[in-house]
């Protein structure tokens, strides 16, 4: 069903995304030239219009033909398309706020595949904005299938470059050009020394501890959203969840799709959105899976570090992790603020026994995992 906006900068926006949803190759960068071109067109010309949106957002010759049906059938929908504000009535609508940002509750309702209850524009877009920065408890619901597209596509970028990588080597396996190059730049540029490369074995295993209280289970989310997305590449991965208890997910979320396993988790999971015990979790990870942990994994842990247990008890098990892991590293979303410090007792406690600490608030923060993986 196509929704109209209040805006023909919204409806482009929505109509990439429709021509996304289609199989056409609509990224960030043809959106935002898209809605530069607004300014530059004859909005009355609609032939016009149509064209300079097919120049900028069609990349090769063959998308032109779907371009032109999509764009027919979309703007044709839009007619007679219902406005995107609350139905209501008029006066109570003219008398309603503004709100200053997106439905928290809303979100999460999006990410666990419900059907929102209420019908909202949310003001959120404009060109200079980047979602990729957007703090993800900020991020509308028109935005998110966009977001998680993000995640997932960075995830894979990352995936396949923890793969990729190579080592040099005696024995004549792949052509290196760029290390020929270098050795041959004494001899004037002749061909003479040839180098060779292999692929360098990863062997680094991982293990995810995401705190999925009230406080972080949206963050969480968008986290096992990425690794689940970065397991289909790399398979070396345990992820598990807490609140007031450990649970281990990783089968839940190899066997089913990412959707319909996050719903049954927050449904079946006990604690989910609840409390926060990080110590009691720790130590049961420690007690029960620590044999998952070696010289070869890295441990990454999710928390905002607000512990309402025995903080001894966490400083205890991080201690145990450390001894055993490659390295420790602990992502907490409110590290992104800058004023942000690490002042709440768990995070006191944890710190000594980490390798690396690091924001994990927004799809760019996602990508200082690179360094680590």
């Amino acid at each position: 069903m196509v929704t109209r906006r209040t805006t023909l900068s919204h409806n482009i926006i929505a109509f990439c995304r429709f021509l996304r949803e289609n199989g056409m190759a609509i990224g960030p960068d043809e959106e935002a030239t898209a809605l530069l071109a607004l300014t530059k067109i004859d909005l009355g010309d609609r032939d016009g219009f149509r064209l300079a949106l097919r120049t900028i957002l069609c990349r090769r010759v063959q998308d032109m033909e779907p371009f032109d049906r999509l764009f027919a059938q979309y703007w044709k929908e839009l007619e007679k398309a219902v406005d995107s504000k609350i139905k209501d009535d008029p006066n109570q609508r003219q008398q309603q706020k503004p709100k200053a940002g997106p439905d928290f509750n809303q979100l999460k309702s999006w990410l666990y595949g419900n059907k929102p209850t209420k019908e909202t524009e949310l003001r959120t877009y404009s060109v200079a904005e980047n979602l990729s920065q957007k703090d993800f408890s900020m991020v509308a619901s028109d935005d998110l299938a966009e977001v998680m597209q993000r995640i997932r596509e960075l995830s894979l970028t990352m995936a396949r470059r923890a793969n990729r990588r190579y080592r040099k080597t005696a024995s004549a396996r792949q052509f290196d050009l760029p290390r020929t190059l270098r050795k041959n730049l004494r001899r004037g540029g002749e061909m003479i020394e040839i180098a060779h490369r292999k692929p360098r074995r990863n062997h680094l295993n991982i293990v995810i501890l995401a705190d999925v209280s009230q406080s972080m289970d949206l963050y969480s989310t968008f986290l096992i959203q990425f690794m689940y997305a970065f397991q289909t590449v790399y398979r070396r991965i345990d992820t598990f969840v807490f609140s007031t208890a450990l649970h281990h997910i990783t089968p839940a979320l190899k066997n089913r799709p990412f959707a319909e396993a996050l719903r049954e988790l927050a449904d079946t999971t006990s604690g989910w959105g609840g409390g926060t015990r990080i110590g009691a979790s720790l130590q049961t990870f420690a007690d029960e899976y620590l044999s998952l942990v070696d010289k070869q994994t890295l441990v990454i842990i999710l928390s905002d570090g607000w512990d309402t247990g025995e903080v001894d008890v966490l400083a205890e098990s991080m201690a145990r992790i450390k001894a055993k892991a490659k390295k420790v590293v602990w992502l907490n979303p409110l590290a992104g603020n800058p004023s942000f410090e690490p002042s709440v007792s768990g995070m006191q406690a944890a710190m000594p026994f980490l390798d690396g600490f690091a924001p994990v608030h927004n799809v760019d923060s996602l990508r200082t995992l690179d360094r680590w993986l």
